[in-house]
């Protein structure tokens, strides 16, 4: 009897350790199954930082960019979708580095160059000197660039778009363009494309300085107007052509003036240039007579430059219409460049 009491107890005994291990094994299974979970959670938060990293950089890219102009300091949108120009040198920058945000321009004075943005896709955002502000503000720009013939309207401006000021100083006349040419690129994401073309610019300037260098010929220019001329010179609207590409001025002492110095044909015979530099407003915005009818006067025959054949009629869309952009600038300088073979 005890014998057998016995061995139920130890039945017991066995019994018991048998749960214990498996009760043993059951939780350490359950921590090593916590531990899975718990690096799954790890690797989902990683995963998830990885994307909130993805999104910022995302965020970044279409931020904005501060610009600071002659009228203030602007925070543009990179990449903005509407883009409202009033400067055609900006429009030609845009159009030749393939920027395709351009959404209204003033249609009524567009040069023949870029008579694509008279195509109803564009919406026509009035004059120059007269926005349309009502058309303006219905296309919802996300920017607005204007330069010198608007900048009277610029708070009107900002109160339907961050607006930046892109006229070109005359006075650091190759400065002010590749800053506006750069500026313009990095909010467009156009940085290769415009380094590539300011390169290509800055080659033909130092070919025609070359060609300069080779004679001791000086300049005047000209703007002709319904059988009225004015002077310009260093400094000037048009003075990349002494300042840029080294033509010496026949007069040093021309003031520096939108509207230019308004002189005589006696005037040019007494400076006697040998190169006349002429750009004709009438054939560029309309208007009676043309400048090479109002030169032709025995005044102007007297100068070397009529002697030599060295009167030159500049394209007055590029000179008079836009300037300072990308296309125009080009055009501009090998105009020069033809002028002094």
């Amino acid at each position: 009897m005890k014998k057998s009491l016995s061995m139920i107890v130890m039945l017991i005994v066995l019994t018991m350790v048998i749960a214990a291990c498996g009760n043993s094994n059951s939780a350490n299974n359950g921590t090593a199954n916590n531990g899975s979970a718990n690096n799954g959670a790890n690797n989902s938060a990683a995963n998830s930082g990885a994307a909130n990293q993805n999104n910022t950089e995302d965020n970044n890219a279409s931020g904005t960019i501060k610009v600071s102009h002659q009228l203030g300091e602007t925070d543009v949108p990179l990449n903005p979708g509407k883009v409202v120009v009033f400067d055609f040198g900006v429009l030609d920058t845009l159009d030749r580095l393939g920027v395709e945000a351009v959404t209204a321009v003033p249609q009524d004075s567009l040069p023949s160059y870029l008579s694509k943005y008279a195509g109803s896709e564009y919406a026509n955002a009035g004059g120059l000197k007269e926005p349309d502000f009502e058309t303006i503000d219905g296309v919802e720009p996300d920017l607005i660039i204007i330069s010198g013939r608007q900048s009277d309207s610029y708070e009107e401006f900002t109160k339907i778009a961050p607006t930046i000021f892109m006229g070109v100083d005359t006075a650091n006349y190759m400065e002010s363009f590749t800053s506006n040419v750069e500026t313009l690129a990095q909010i467009f994401g156009k940085e290769t494309e415009a380094a590539a073309e300011l390169e290509k610019i800055n080659t033909v300037i130092e070919n025609v300085k070359a060609e300069v260098a080779k004679s001791d010929k000086k300049g005047l220019i000209l703007l002709s107007n319904e059988g009225k001329i004015s002077a310009y010179g260093p400094g000037s609207r048009f003075g990349l052509i002494h300042d840029v590409l080294g033509v010496p001025a026949v007069d040093e002492g021309l003031e520096v003036s939108t509207h230019g110095n308004e002189v005589t044909f006696e005037y040019v015979a007494e400076k006697n240039p040998g190169y006349l530099f002429v750009i004709d407003r009438t054939a560029a915005v309309g208007g009676e007579g043309n400048a090479s009818s109002t030169l032709d006067n025995e005044f102007v025959k007297t100068t070397d430059a009529f002697k030599d054949g060295k009167i030159a009629y500049l394209d007055p869309e590029y000179w008079y219409l836009s300037g300072g952009g990308l296309v125009s600038v080009e055009k501009m300088v090998t105009d020069i460049e033809a002028a002094l073979k």
